[in-house]
């Protein structure tokens, strides 16, 4: 390994991803999707078998703790994650000192969480909550460990390794949480999965990233670096607020078992965006970073993003939403009927979520999170808001509130993040407007077809549940692509989609 400064601060450099860069970012992209779709598969097959192994209220009680804990666990992996990514010119000096800042941080906010114990007992009101808070606080230090190796992993584009990274992890978490759970753990098994997670992410992290750190040098000459961050951690905070205050609100005023229908509604609503643009987030913030002096080159990297977003989420919005129930019923069983009826609300909000959330892109990549910080605090007001007035009709109200949420905030959320680069909001909806009607009108027609049809319904309802999801899906899907190719008149969005996942592959887009 060499030692030298000169070969240290070498490892930071980015002069070499700019040659190519269209290739690196789809081969990027590819990693992270092929990623998200594992990870998608594992949770999915995890969710069936331990949602007959757990009940709603160990669900519920564990959401109570971690809807302050993961506020906790992702400091630094929001905020030096994107600092370092997007930073231009960066030194080994630099990073270390970030890296002991950073494990101060961690270590004390471990402390903090488990004193807060007494606190969450006496809000919630469930004894159990105590010591659930006491064993997930060691998630936080846990994943404090991995938060510099994997910036510098992201920084210079090796997305195949941290994408291979979080499914190794995801899969020692998960088999872990099964096992525990089958010998009658309960809860504790859910605890052992979020610290096992982060706890794998950090020895992969220091294998793989050869990068070790050398004393801290000034505190000075990291400020910038800091001040970037803790904007970036703040806009975090404020989102993760205005994403948790409805399961604190639920929790509060309606106990466990509730909240536990709710949260897996909730993390089937969520599942979209963590598997799709959240694991493209680092991949675009390294691309339109490298793109900031080339204005129109930015706007048509971007507006091509959220086109393709567009085509994949709006559909996903509707055949989840129409099916949602079946789903429901499918992967949890007949004891989570009730979350099933709380999804078919989140659901028709999925692929609008899917656009809002690339709001960070925009600002992270254009050095901006005091702008982003400063829009969540109108977020966070807005959404709470929504929250309240629907708390008086319960779980479902809340779920109404959150998907009219996105609708209201969309366009003058990404009308502010796109200005310092003139980026118009006419040229998003140009970009995103067919494929939201053609989604609306396909999972409308197909609902009236198969729920509203005397002779359709009867022989519908009475089919096997997997058979109704596949059916009501194929319906949709079909419906939809006929109206892209009829709204624009040909089948290039569709060509094109299937051009880029074939680019995306590895050992394409060489150069």
């Amino acid at each position: 390994m060499n030692t030298s400064k000169e070969n240290k601060d070498d490892y930071f450099n980015t002069d070499h991803l700019k040659s190519g860069l269209k290739g690196k970012a789809m081969r990027g992209a590819g990693a992270t999707i092929f990623a998200s779709a594992a990870s998608f598969f594992i949770q999915f097959s995890s969710t069936i078998i331990l949602a007959r192994l757990l009940t709603p209220k160990d669900y519920g009680l564990m959401t109570m703790v971690t809807a302050f804990s993961l506020l906790l666990q992702n400091f630094g992996g929001n905020g030096f994650t994107e600092a370092i990514i997007q930073r231009e010119t960066i030194t080994h000096r630099m990073v270390s000192t970030l890296f002991w800042i950073n494990i101060t941080i961690s270590t004390g906010l471990t402390f903090l969480f488990m004193l807060m114990a007494p606190f969450l007992v006496w809000f919630y009101k469930e004894p159990e909550v105590g010591k659930l808070t006491i064993g997930v606080a060691l998630s936080i230090i846990c994943a404090g460990l991995s938060t510099i190796h994997m910036a510098i992993l992201r920084r210079n584009m090796s997305f195949y390794v941290t994408s291979g990274i979080s499914i190794l992890a995801m899969l020692t978490g998960i088999s872990t949480s099964i096992f525990l759970a089958w010998l009658g753990w309960g809860y504790w098994a859910l605890v052992a999965n979020l610290i096992t997670q982060a706890l794998m992410i950090s020895i992969c992290s220091w294998i793989f990233c050869s990068w070790r750190p050398g004393k801290p040098g000034d505190f000075k000459e990291v400020k910038p670096l800091l001040k970037f961050a803790l904007n970036t951690y703040g806009n975090f905070t404020l989102n993760y607020f205005s994403r948790n205050i409805d399961k604190l609100l639920i929790g509060w005023r309606y106990a466990a078992q509730p909240l536990g229908y709710y949260k897996k509604a909730y993390d089937l609503f969520a599942l979209p965006a963590s598997q799709l643009v959240s694991p493209l987030a680092n991949v675009a913030l390294a691309t339109l970073s490298r793109l900031t002096n080339e204005p129109d080159k930015y706007r048509r990297y971007y507006l091509d993003a959220i086109s393709m977003i567009a085509l994949i989420g709006m559909p996903i919005s509707a055949m989840l939403t129409l099916s949602g129930q079946d789903i429901i019923l499918l992967v949890l069983g007949p004891q989570w009927t009730k979350a099933g009826e709380i999804f078919c609300y989140f659901g028709t909000s999925i692929g609008i979520m899917l656009i809002y959330g690339t709001q960070g892109w925009l600002h992270l990549s254009l050095g901006r999170p005091d702008r982003w910080l400063r829009w969540g605090f109108f977020e966070c007001a807005g959404t709470t808001a929504f929250f309240i007035a629907g708390l008086p009709f319960g779980a479902e109200g809340v779920a109404i509130g959150y998907a009219l949420s996105f609708y209201v905030l969309a366009a003058p959320c990404l009308l502010y993040a796109g200005k310092p680069i003139d980026l118009r909001i006419s040229a998003i909806i140009s970009a995103i407007w067919r494929f939201f009607a053609a989604a609306l009108l396909a999972g409308l027609a197909s609902y009236l077809i198969l729920y509203k049809l005397d002779f359709v319904f009867p022989i519908f309802i009475h089919l096997n549940v997997f058979i109704r999801i596949v059916i009501a899906s194929t319906l949709c899907l079909t419906v939809y692509l006929f109206l892209i190719i009829l709204f624009y008149q040909s089948i290039s969005p569709i060509r094109n989609f299937l051009s880029i996942a074939y680019q995306m592959l590895p050992g394409r887009l060489k150069k």
